[in-house]
């Protein structure tokens, strides 16, 4: 029997070099990571299904935006380093169990034993970036970078930690400043990433994909509002077709309308400044989905001469208006981009448009 070589496992982490020449496209292993995490959302979800109050609504928000953090920093990582050896597959597995445990977590109240395990998962998902930043320091080009994405996530992760080992409500303060550490990180760092952009193409394809599983929730949700009919009325039969058609017309707005996956290069501070807004105005956008979602389902399965309880309506609504605000935001510093000739592709590529 033959004994691997080691080597040939643990390969270096390298840069991924951007350009009109090297086209990227999602891989499976990505696409499988990706349906991992919605289908934490997925959970999350469940118990503002179950009451949709304005603090179901509270705690569903502070939940989400953790999975989608985690979510975001693993791909913004993958799309601008090259790594596909042992210890990669390995971190993302970690990753794929931790986004598991975390989901796992989300079902109790925010002063819960259980919330604190989240917070305390969210950690551990933060290390394993951070040991993934630290293995790409090699490269002298970003190392600058790396050692900021290492430092602040590493010092984030720690308060995590510590929020873990809190009672409430001290432990809210300890998740506000994590949080805060969070999400300060990549404005300090990316300053020194202009020379090496996440890649144009890549990136905002992964987005445009986790937009599509999420609006497959939202459909879900619907399919669970028609399911919980017994007896059709003309009501919540044409509700049920409204929430179709309404997925539909997001589908088409966001791809199509606003160019929300379209390549997105980073050449100048203007460059970079709209690209900053483009990737946080997906966090209100995917937040609206998936509490409209569940507003959706409510909607369809009243029964014939009920309406919503108005802190119901008031959420629905207030959710819709996000997402289309969102989704303007996102068209607004979009440039779409000029579609790919046939016949400038090898004959083994499938043609493509960016966005689509």
């Amino acid at each position: 029997m033959q004994i691997p070589d080691l080597r040939q496992l643990i390969q270096p982490t390298r840069l991924w070099r951007t350009g009109a020449h090297t086209p990227r496209r999602a891989t499976w292993n990505e696409l499988f990571f990706d349906l991992i995490f919605v289908a934490a959302v997925s959970e999350v979800g469940k118990p503002l299904s179950a009451g949709y109050t304005l603090d179901g609504v509270l705690r569903y928000c502070f939940l989400f935006v953790l999975i989608w953090w985690a979510w975001s920093g693993h791909t913004l990582f993958t799309t601008r380093f090259q790594s596909d050896d042992l210890a990669q597959k390995l971190f993302t597995l970690v990753q794929g169990f931790i986004a598991a445990v975390m989901a796992a977590n989300a079902r109790d109240a925010l002063d819960s034993r259980s919330s604190a395990g989240f917070g305390a998962a969210y950690a551990g998902m933060r290390l394993v970036l951070v040991f993934q930043y630290l293995r790409a320091r090699r490269i002298p080009e970003t190392r600058t970078l790396t050692t900021r994405f290492a430092l602040g996530f590493g010092i984030a992760a720690l308060i995590w930690i510590g929020s873990a080992l809190t009672e409430a409500p001290q432990r809210y303060w300890l998740w506000a400043l994590a949080l805060s550490v969070d999400f300060a990180t990549p404005w300090i760092a990316e300053r020194h990433g202009m020379h090496v952009p996440p890649h144009a193409e890549h990136f905002p394809e992964r987005y445009g994909l986790f937009t599509i599983i999420l609006l497959g929730e939202f459909i879900a949700e619907v399919m669970r509002g028609i399911s919980s009919q017994e007896y059709w009325s003309l009501p919540a039969a044409s509700t049920a077709f409204g929430g179709m058609a309404f997925v539909f017309f997001l589908r088409w707005l966001y791809f199509d309308g606003a160019g929300g996956a379209s390549e997105r290069h980073v050449h100048t501070p203007e460059q970079a400044r709209r690209f900053k807004v483009w990737n946080y105005a997906h966090l209100p956008l995917f937040l609206g989905l998936g509490v409209a979602g569940v507003g959706m389902k409510h909607l369809i399965a009243l029964q014939e001469g009920r309406q919503l309880h108005p802190i119901e309506a008031l959420i629905f609504g207030a959710s819709v208006t996000v997402a289309m605000l969102a989704l303007a935001t996102i068209g607004f510093v979009s440039k779409r981009a000029e579609p790919v000739r046939e016949s400038s592709l090898p004959s083994h590529q499938a043609p493509h448009y960016a966005g689509q």
